[in-house]
């Protein structure tokens, strides 16, 4: 059967195209963030069990440890066997983003030059294949995991610049929240998976077959992504001629322009909108880090839940950051299309509540002391706030520089990843006693670096296409001019 025919099987010729890519890139994200963020939870079963000294019960910083959680010589039940303490934890955690930084700008000029297409599908296959592979690498020791993550990280680095540059072919401007919003919420749905679908495999199954089923899934979701996705609709061998025209008209082309006159590097790195957007993207990303990484440390070190609650309750703020991302994403292309506000305002807008929101929430939640449900309330409120950058400063890219939305993306996201290298390093620095008081600090710092970088990012920010954007005409203008 080829693959036009296995198409039409499906009647997915009948499905916009751009809705297809989407889709794909939804599940392609939510499947990069589910095998980066599952050690998170994991490693609470890899590592040896923890003693409970019965003289803490009475210190206010120490939450009390429920009856089903304590044996008769008062040691936490756990499965696992690493003697890895909180500092060795935390460098296991940011290994990742160390390879993570380093292949954003090669992505995004690979992406530029031959398409999002493979330069994101291997990056994700890539990923998939290491976390195969660490149920045997992990009893070597720390090291040669760190390692490994790195290595994924190298992989998988090349995700957000290739999508932008598929993005930039296949969402016209009125749709670009939407598809944006849609493509870019598989960070919350992955990390919902991640940390719920994993506390239960937990509870049930030894901790290698997380990274066993999550890593059959990446391999799965690699070969529909190469059967049902371009990079162009002009490569797309299957896609209606109305929606051809439509992009052509909405877009200006339908085919990826590899000449543009090169990647204006000079223009890119004085300009105040990139640096500005690159800066709250750190900011952003290390609240998101913060939570993504060290959460389900939280829950289980701080509150004291069950494995399997601690899956559920980790991962609801993400459910929640991913309904408010979808409806921000819909409402901010109508405010959009009706001109109520204009595009720069717009985006400044929500990135100040995707900011604030967060900052608040969890600060909340440490004051909030051991009262469990209250702290999941306001975990779950203040992240979902954070739904609201992904109409802001993930689809920014896209609206300073159509042509040069890899590149730029790979600076931004790139820069981003410094935040997933330092926050669980600092976290593990932080918390070697694991006690409210400790994390209280670990949120206060959080809050100062999402509201402040914000400040930045609402002083020079903008949502208007650069001069820039088109080196290769504006070249070709400035010589018809000197003649």
């Amino acid at each position: 059967m080829t693959f036009g025919t296995w198409q039409k099987a499906f009647c997915l010729e009948n499905i916009p195209q751009r809705y297809i890519l989407g889709f794909m890139g939804f599940l392609g994200v939510a499947n990069a963030y589910i095998m980066r963020a599952c050690l998170s939870i994991a490693i609470v079963r890899m590592v040896k069990p923890v003693t409970h000294d019965e003289t803490l019960s009475s210190d206010s910083s120490v939450c009390p440890y429920v009856e089903e959680h304590l044996s008769t010589n008062t040691t936490i039940t756990s499965t696992g066997g690493y003697d890895w303490d909180e500092s060795t934890q935390g460098m296991i955690l940011s290994a990742f983003y160390y390879g993570y930084i380093v292949t954003h700008i090669p992505g995004g000029l690979l992406a530029q030059r031959y398409g999002g297409k493979h330069t994101m599908g291997l990056g994700i296959f890539s990923t998939a294949l290491f976390t195969l592979l660490t149920p045997w690498i992990a009893p070597m020791g720390a090291v040669p995991l760190i390692i490994l993550r790195v290595l994924m990280g190298l992989g998988e680095g090349t995700t957000f610049p290739a999508l932008s540059t598929l993005l930039a072919q296949w969402a016209p401007p009125l749709e670009r929240c939407k598809l944006g919003s849609l493509v870019f919420a598989g960070v919350q749905i992955g990390t919902v998976l991640a940390s719920a679908i994993s506390g239960f495999i937990l509870a049930y199954l030894p901790w290698p077959a997380v990274f066993y089923i999550w890593g059959g899934v990446g391999m799965a979701w690699f070969v529909l992504w190469c059967l049902l996705c371009y990079n162009d609709p002009s490569s797309h061998p299957f896609i209606s001629q109305k929606e051809k025209e439509y992009l052509s008209k909405t877009i200006g082309a339908t085919e990826r322009d590899k000449d543009v006159g090169g990647t204006p590097w000079l223009a890119i790195l004085k300009s105040p909108a990139v640096w500005s957007l690159t800066i709250a993207e750190v900011g952003h990303d290390w609240g998101l880090y913060t939570m993504v990484t060290d959460l389900p440390k939280y829950m289980n070190d701080v509150m004291h839940f069950k494995i399997s609650q601690n899956g559920v309750l980790s991962a609801l703020p993400y459910l929640v950051m991913w309904l408010v991302s979808i409806l921000l994403g819909y409402v901010a292309d109508k405010i959009q299309q009706r001109e109520l506000v204009g595009i720069t305002n717009l985006r400044k807008i929500l990135a100040t509540i995707g900011a604030f929101g967060p900052a608040v929430g969890v600060v909340l939640a440490s004051y909030a002391g051991c009262d469990k449900t209250l702290v999941a309330v306001l975990f779950t409120v203040g992240m979902g706030f954070m739904g609201f950058c992904y109409a802001s400063l993930r689809v920014n890219s896209l609206d300073l520089s159509p042509n040069f939305a890899g590149t730029i993306m790979a600076i931004v996201n790139g820069s981003g990843s410094v935040s997933g290298m330092v926050a669980p390093l600092l976290v593990g620095q932080l918390t070697p006693n694991k006690s409210l008081l400790e994390w209280r600090v670990v949120f206060w710092i959080m809050f100062g670096i999402l509201n402040g970088t914000n400040v930045l990012f609402i002083m020079f920010g903008s949502g208007e296409v650069q001069p820039w954007n088109e080196p290769k005409k504006e070249k070709e203008e400035t010589t018809l001019n000197q003649m």
